[in-house]
C-alpha cells in the first residue's frame, strides 16, 4: 500500500513537470525564434523610406547597438518549375549584415558563408535564398524535410513574380487616384545560393530572401535610392533593452526629420520594440493556457493526497494495537503523530524524486517518445505546420520543478495528518483491555 502511494506521488509529479516544461519550452522557443529571425529590436516606421544606409551607421554609433540592417518585405509567386508555383513572402536583405543581426548564417544548409564572402560565377547574377519548406513539403509521417533534395536544387535558377501599383491618371481626389491605380507585374530571376532551414515552420515554408537593392529597384523603379521597410537591430551583450530603445528613438527622430523631412506625427507613430515584445500578446495567452492546464492537473493530482490519506488511515486502523502498546510504554501523543506525518513526508520525498527523474527523462526524450508513439500507433502528436517548430522543445523548466516538488511533499504530509491525529488519540486502555 505504501508503494502504491509512492507511485501516485511520482506519477503526479512527473505529469506536472512534463506539462510545465513543454509549455515553457514552447514559449521560450517561440520568443527565441523571433530574436533569431528579427534581431533584438525592430524599428518599423509604418511606410518605406530611403537612405537606410545612413540610418544604419547612426544606429551602430550607439554604444548598446552591435549591428543594424535594413529589410524590405513584399509578396510574390515563386516558379520552381512547370506547374509548380508557390505563394511566398519576399524579404529584401543585406546578407552580410543580416547574418550579424539574426541567426541567418546558422540556418543555411550547405554553407554559412554569405554572398559577400562566397565566390560568384557571374557578376550580374542575383543570388537568393529559399526556405526549405518552400522547396518541398515535410513528410506527413515523420515531419522531416528532404534535405538532400533541397541541396540538389542549390545553384539552379528560379523566377519570382512580384509587382507594385502605380497611378495611371492625374486625378486630384482620393477616389480618382484609387480608380487610376494599376498593378504592374515584375519578375526577378535569381540563382539559389543556398536553402534556409531555421526549424521554424513559418520562416521555412514562406520566405525567400533576395538582395534588398535589387528588390527595391524592381518594386519601386521610380525611387532614386533603394528603400527599406524596417530596421532590425542586434544589441551588445548585457545591454539594457529599454535604454537602447530610448536611444534608438532619439536617433530615428533626428534622421526622419533631417534626412526624410517627415512630419512629427509620422515620426512618432514609428514602432520601436523588442522582438519579444512583438510576440507578447500571443505569449501571454499561452501562459494563461499553461496556468489553466497546470491548475486542472494539480486538482487531479490531489487524488494522490486522498490516496495517501486512505492508505495511512488503513495503516493506523490495522496497527491500532501496536500504537496502544507504544503509548502504554511511555510514548506521548505528539511522538506518535510525528511518526505518521514523517512517514507521509518520506513518501512524498521518495515519490517526488522518482517523479522528477521520470519527468526529466520524458521531457529530454520527448521527440523520441513522440516518434515511438507515431510508429507504434500511427498517431502523429506534433505537426510542424500547426506548432511552428519542426521539433518539440525539450528543456526542463526547473523553476516550476522546485515548487511542484515542494507542493508534492507538503501534500503527502498533509494527507497523513488526519491519520496521524487519529493515531495520537488512541487510548491504550480501550484498545488493550481485552488482551
Amino acid at each position: 500500500m505504501v508503494l502504491l502511494s509512492i507511485a501516485a506521488v511520482a506519477l503526479s509529479t512527473a505529469l506536472l513537470i512534463v506539462v510545465a516544461s513543454l509549455f515553457n519550452g514552447f514559449i521560450n522557443a517561440f520568443e527565441q525564434s523571433a530574436v533569431d529571425g528579427m534581431g533584438d529590436i525592430v524599428l518599423s516606421p509604418g511606410k518605406n523610406f530611403a537612405g537606410y544606409a545612413e540610418l544604419e551607421k547612426r544606429l551602430e554609433g550607439i554604444k548598446s547597438v552591435e549591428a543594424a540592417t535594413a529589410t524590405l518585405s513584399a509578396q510574390g509567386l515563386l516558379h520552381l518549375g512547370r506547374g509548380n508555383v508557390r505563394a511566398v513572402e519576399i524579404w529584401g536583405i543585406e546578407p552580410a549584415k543580416f547574418g550579424k543581426v539574426t541567426a541567418f548564417d546558422k540556418s543555411l544548409l550547405r554553407g554559412k558563408k554569405t554572398p559577400d564572402t562566397r565566390p560568384q560565377t557571374q557578376d550580374h547574377q542575383i543570388e537568393g535564398y529559399v526556405g526549405i519548406g518552400v522547396l518541398a513539403e515535410p513528410n506527413e509521417q515523420t515531419d522531416e524535410y528532404d534535405v538532400n533534395g533541397a541541396e540538389r536544387m542549390i545553384g539552379q535558377q528560379f523566377v519570382i513574380t512580384t509587382g507594385s501599383t502605380s497611378l495611371t491618371t492625374g486625378g486630384s481626389t482620393t477616389e480618382e487616384k484609387n480608380e487610376g491605380q494599376q498593378f504592374k507585374r515584375k519578375t526577378i530571376q535569381f540563382t539559389m545560393a543556398d536553402a534556409v532551414f531555421t526549424g521554424i515552420y513559418y520562416f521555412d515554408s514562406r520566405l525567400v530572401y533576395l538582395p534588398i537593392e535589387q528588390l527595391s529597384r524592381t518594386i519601386y523603379p521610380g525611387s532614386q535610392e533603394p528603400v527599406a521597410g524596417r530596421i532590425q537591430i542586434k544589441l551588445r551583450k548585457g545591454a539594457d533593452a529599454e535604454v537602447a530603445i530610448a536611444e534608438i528613438r532619439g536617433v530615428w527622430k533626428v534622421f526622419a526629420s533631417e534626412k526624410l523631412g517627415w512630419e512629427d506625427y509620422d515620426i512618432r507613430t514609428a514602432a520601436i520594440e523588442t522582438s519579444r515584445q512583438m510576440q507578447s500578446r500571443f505569449v501571454a495567452e499561452i501562459r494563461k493556457q499553461m496556468g489553466v492546464l497546470l491548475l486542472i492537473f494539480g486538482v487531479v493530482s490531489l487524488s494522490a493526497v486522498l490516496l495517501i490519506f486512505c492508505i495511512f488511515y488503513m495503516i493506523v486502523e490495522t496497527r491500532r494495537k501496536d500504537i496502544a502498546i507504544m503509548k502504554s510504554c511511555g510514548a506521548d501523543s505528539g511522538s506518535i503523530a510525528l511518526i505518521f506525518v514523517g512517514f507521509g513526508a518520506f513518501v512524498g520525498i521518495l515519490g517526488t524524486l522518482l517523479g522528477t527523474a521520470a519527468g526529466y527523462i520524458v521531457t529530454k526524450n520527448i521527440n523520441e517518445v513522440e516518434g515511438w508513439i507515431r510508429v507504434a500507433f500511427g498517431l502523429k502528436l506534433w505537426k510542424a505546420s500547426v506548432y511552428m517548430f519542426s521539433r518539440i522543445p525539450s528543456e526542463v523548466y526547473w523553476q516550476a520543478v522546485w515548487w511542484i516538488v515542494l507542493s508534492a511533499i507538503l501534500g503527502a504530509a498533509i494527507g497523513a495528518v488526519i491519520p496521524a491525529l487519529s493515531a495520537a488519540l488512541t487510548r491504550p486502555v480501550k484498545v488493550l483491555r481485552y488482551e
